[in-house]
């Protein structure tokens, strides 16, 4: 099967050997997403609402990066530093859907990159 990388500078650049998302056919895999800027490279994460808004921010641009958007993900994994941040990332997190929601899982993990308390990665449609 074919694939093509996705790159925007609208998003963060990776911080090690990987890419924004890969796109396969008419999937497309986006990489875990954290609190960090793209215009300055550092993190956005005052406060859990700040954080969690900057990680979709910057998954939003990748998916409009590949032509496609929130309604057509399929399935997310949200990595929490500690599941007390539960409700509060869950209830931002849904503004960006309507309904439909996509398959997800949720797990509280030791540590994320750069010490941050919330990574989310995604899957989606891109046809």
């Amino acid at each position: 099967m074919k694939h093509q990388i996705i790159q925007t500078p609208n998003a963060p650049a990776p911080i090690g050997p990987y890419s924004q998302a890969v796109q396969a056919g008419d999937m497309l895999f986006i990489s875990g997403q954290i609190a960090l800027n793209p215009a300055t490279g550092e993190l956005d994460n005052a406060d859990l609402r700040t954080e969690t808004l900057r990680v979709m921010q910057n998954l939003k641009a990748i998916l409009e990066a590949a032509g496609t958007h929130f309604g057509k993900v399929i399935k997310t994994t949200i990595f929490l530093s500690d599941m007390q941040w539960f409700t509060e990332v869950n209830e931002i997190y849904a503004t960006y859907f309507t309904d439909n929601y996509p398959a997800r899982e949720t797990v509280a993990v030791k540590g994320l990159p750069k010490n941050v308390h919330v990574e989310i990665s995604m899957i989606a449609a891109v046809s």
